[in-house]
């Protein structure tokens, strides 16, 4: 609905984080005991964030000097990062921690949370904005 706002396009992304992260730790979590397999995550969204390319209505924009910080926005399928981590390996060679999984899925519910809470304040925002208030 409101897909040429830069706000919604990053609080998108970020809840698309938090989905594809929590699918990466779902995986490692069935594969706790499968000999040899080796834990992953994704890269954090600050991260992809930083490197998403701006994009402007003719493809660039530009800085005019180097303090520019260019504004990145997100398209409809920013790209994440999965890489192995390295970890102590078990006796079978996995390198999956269960409490490690458990302490980053509370971190992605966060994640999608404050997704959740950037999209609601977007649209109170709108709102108000609107005249129409809460």
């Amino acid at each position: 609905m409101f897909n040429g706002l830069a706000i919604f396009k990053t609080a998108s992304a970020l809840a698309s984080h938090a989905m594809s992260r929590q699918s990466v730790v779902a995986r490692n979590i069935a594969n706790a005991d499968t000999p040899g397999y080796v834990a992953r995550d994704l890269s954090p969204f600050s991260e992809t964030y930083e490197n998403a390319q701006p994009v402007g209505p003719d493809g660039t924009l530009r800085t005019t000097r180097p303090g520019h910080v260019a504004h990145a926005r997100f398209g409809t399928d920013p790209t994440f990062v999965e890489a192995e981590l390295a970890g102590d390996a078990s006796p079978n060679g996995n390198t999956v921690s269960l409490e490690t999984e458990m302490i980053k899925s509370a971190e992605i519910r966060q994640q999608h949370d404050l997704a959740l809470a950037t999209y609601r304040g977007g649209l109170d925002l709108l709102r108000t904005a609107l005249g129409r208030g809460r």
